[in-house]
């Protein structure tokens, strides 16, 4: 139990370092490379947790996709620090009111759950033997079942996501030059290819 709560603390200070970093530092690929951090910290925590799936699915999706996408991302983008942070400043009231909004909610939210009675309902239910019934399956029976509808609406919402990150992406623009795949696939052979013959010794002039 002292080494698992030696990890647990450990994991959590390095954690909550690298939170702080990914929004203090003023290179944006340190900050990602901080988000990264935090990811395989949080991955840890999970995996103390006994959540191991949960903990794989953050490596591999966050880490492995998201947090690189970001970091190729930022390094292809020409970043202008001093514009950034005139922005910064320029934008910080509203952020600040915005911020401060969100945090009644978040309170509002957590003094809501746990002054109902759900929560009491919840924990009295007996938990399933993981010899029995995996980690997975837990999550994917949940899922599924009770969070159906919300899973499936996610869904829908990033569907639409990429949908309207595709549309703004191949937008016509003046001076953009676009595919005409009815135009490549309908053309001849004979438009676009030509046989030559060439002797032995002799080379094409």
């Amino acid at each position: 139990m002292i080494f698992a709560s030696i990890i647990f603390y450990l994991f959590s200070i390095v954690a909550v370092v690298g939170a702080l970093n990914v929004i203090l530092q003023r290179n944006p690929v340190h900050s990602v490379l901080w988000l990264i951090l935090t990811f395989f910290n949080s991955a840890g925590l999970f995996v103390l947790l006994g959540a191991e799936f949960i903990a794989m699915v953050l490596v591999v999706v966050y880490v492995g996709a998201v947090a690189v996408l970001f970091l190729f991302v930022v390094m292809m983008l020409d970043i202008n620090t001093t514009i950034m942070r005139e922005g910064f400043l320029k934008y910080l009231p509203i952020a600040s009111i915005i911020l401060l909004v969100f945090l009644i909610e978040l309170i509002t939210v957590f003094i809501g759950a746990y002054s109902g009675e759900d929560i009491f309902v919840l924990t009295r239910e007996p938990i399933p033997d993981p010899l029995i019934v995996t980690n997975t399956e837990s999550i994917g029976n949940i899922l599924y079942t009770d969070y159906i509808y919300l899973f499936q609406s996610a869904g829908v919402v990033l569907l639409v996501a990429m949908i309207g990150a595709i549309v703004l992406t191949h937008r016509r623009r003046p001076g953009m030059k676009r595919q005409n795949i009815s135009k490549q696939i309908d053309r001849s052979p004979k438009d676009t290819l030509e046989i030559i013959k060439v002797d032995t010794g002799k080379g094409i002039t």
